[in-house]
């Protein structure tokens, strides 16, 4: 029987598993696949206080041994549903193991949305790409073209820009929702174009991607690149399917300030709850508030 079990090893889940294992409660990270979540694919960190520039591997690396110096107790598996036993909480895992806790910090993350248009799915792995950190070497002196205009799209295109020859930035409206620095970078990187209020309607090539179909959404006019890749950051859809509890209409966690969820003695932390600010710093920061609150919740049961 834990007191806490942690899911998912990204920075909301380690910092909540770093200040559970400082109160000397009974905790186990259960992580899917490896630690790091989102910043395992991420080329440069420069917001993240004390380290005015990161890589998103590194970053992890400091995280895992700070972890690994408290003892945290980590275990690998999926978690498939959470049973709701009163004071105790009981995880299924995808093996059919089961996990008893009193209280659980889900901390599963997101991951990246699809644009949904023909030949997005068959050139996957072919051209098709949701992490240019992982896949931008392969373009090395190409032509690439990028669908998107937040913070994590920009700074993908200026990461792409040092390798390929040119990146078109695709985006439905006429301004980008990036942080002014970013966008005066992309602004002045001369391998940056960008086509404005546009969309992709169809992906296209033979063996692999050699066309992008865009069509501008207040034309209704269509236009066809000619690229040998396509990177698509267009928001990110919350890990939180197997948990049974109130979400938004995008299935991000809903809190209250303690980031309590709708399930008595389960708390969310990180980017699958509902939240303005999804970053590394915030994800971290929520982790340490949903400790606490775990601390609480558990010292109001005792008595």
């Amino acid at each position: 029987m834990y007191d806490v079990v942690i899911i998912g090893a990204g920075p909301a889940g380690i910092t909540a598993g770093i200040y559970a294992k400082r109160a000397m409660l009974n905790t186990v990270l259960v992580e899917k696949l490896g630690y790091g979540g989102q910043i395992a694919l991420t080329d440069v960190i420069e917001n993240y206080p004390g380290f005015s520039k990161i890589t998103g591997p590194e970053l992890i690396q400091k995280f895992e041994e700070h972890v690994a110096g408290l003892g945290l107790e980590i275990t690998y598996a999926e978690i498939e549903k959470i049973e709701d036993s009163g004071d105790v909480k009981i995880l299924h895992t995808t093996d059919g193991e089961k996990i008893s806790t009193r209280s659980v910090i889900i901390a599963t993350g997101a991951h990246p949305n699809k644009l949904g248009v023909p030949g997005e799915t068959a050139y996957t792995g072919r051209g098709v790409s949701y992490c240019a950190t992982c896949d931008g070497f392969f373009f090395t002196g190409k032509d690439v073209a990028l669908v998107g205009g937040g913070g994590t799209a920009i700074t993908e295109a200026i990461f792409l820009a040092k390798m390929v020859s040119r990146v078109y930035v695709i985006h439905r409206r006429d301004a980008l929702r990036a942080e002014k620095i970013l966008q005066e970078r992309a602004f002045n990187n001369p391998k940056i174009e960008f086509v404005w209020n546009s969309v992709v309607e169809e992906i296209k090539g033979k063996k692999t991607v050699n066309t992008v179909v865009v069509k501008n959404v207040k034309t209704e006019k269509l236009q066809e690149i000619a690229v040998d890749g396509v990177f698509v950051f267009v928001g990110l859809k919350p890990n939180t399917d197997f948990i049974d509890c109130q979400k938004d209409e995008r299935g991000f966690i809903k809190t209250d300030v303690n980031l309590a969820t709708s399930m008595s003695g389960v708390f969310a932390a990180g980017d699958c709850r509902d939240k303005p600010l999804r970053q590394v710093v915030t994800a971290a920061g929520d982790g340490a508030i949903a400790s606490a609150s775990v601390e609480k919740y558990l010292e109001s049961m005792r008595h």
